[in-house]
Parts: C-alpha cells; sequence; structure tokens
C-alpha cells in the first residue's frame, strides 16, 4: 500500500504542474475560435505539450517504467512490469469549445508473471 501511495503522489505532483499553464491556455481557447489555423490545430499543440511535460516529471520519478500516451505511443521501458498510461487532455472536444469538462488521466499499469495486469495507481 505504501508503493500505491507514493506512486498517487508522483501522479499528483505531476498533473499538477502539467495543468498550470494548460489552464492559462485554457482561457484563450474562445480566441482562437477566429484564428487563422483554427482551435483544432490549439488543442494538438496543447496535447503534445502536456503529454511532453507529463513524460519528462513521470520518467524522472521512475526511470525504468514503459509511458503508453495517446500522442507519442508506446515507450518500453527497461521495467517491462510497469507501464504510465497517459491521456494528456481527456475530453478534447470540451477543451477545443472552451468548456471546463476535460481532465488531465494518468495511470499505472503493473504486469503480473503469469501475464495478468491492473492498474496500481
Amino acid at each position: 500500500m505504501a508503493l500505491a501511495s507514493a506512486l498517487v503522489q508522483v501522479i499528483i505532483s505531476a498533473v499538477r504542474k502539467t495543468a498550470r499553464p494548460m489552464l492559462r491556455d485554457f482561457g484563450e481557447v474562445a480566441q482562437l475560435q477566429v484564428s487563422r489555423k483554427g482551435p483544432g490545430d490549439f488543442v494538438t499543440a496543447a496535447d503534445l505539450k502536456a503529454e511532453d511535460t507529463l513524460y519528462e516529471l513521470l520518467m524522472k520519478a521512475r526511470p525504468g517504467y514503459g509511458f503508453l500516451g495517446e500522442e507519442r505511443g508506446l515507450v518500453e521501458g527497461t521495467d517491462k512490469s510497469h507501464t504510465w498510461i497517459v491521456d494528456p487532455i481527456d475530453g478534447t472536444t470540451n477543451f477545443m469549445h472552451a468548456m471546463p469538462h476535460f481532465a488531465i488521466t494518468v495511470g499505472l499499469e503493473r504486469k503480473h508473471p503469469d501475464g495478468s495486469s491492473e492498474i496500481v495507481a
């Protein structure tokens, strides 16, 4: 249980650091409706920026773990039994339309020797 608690703290810290600039960007989304490229391009940039931040922070905290991100796909780690699973903007359509119903989603999958797996954080 202590490991799960420590991992939850790692996730909370990474999500809070990722959310700060995302919330600033969210405040500008409504103005992007009239931009030349449109809000979709902005959301893609926001997704990539958020995922890059999460990748950096989670890999720093647990360098051997794998990483499965919505934008970058699977990055295998040296520890084959643990993989971070990330959706940097869960609710992209809401984010794109300046609706405040979106989240940063982070989980940690642990694979067992028998082939089964579980989400531990």
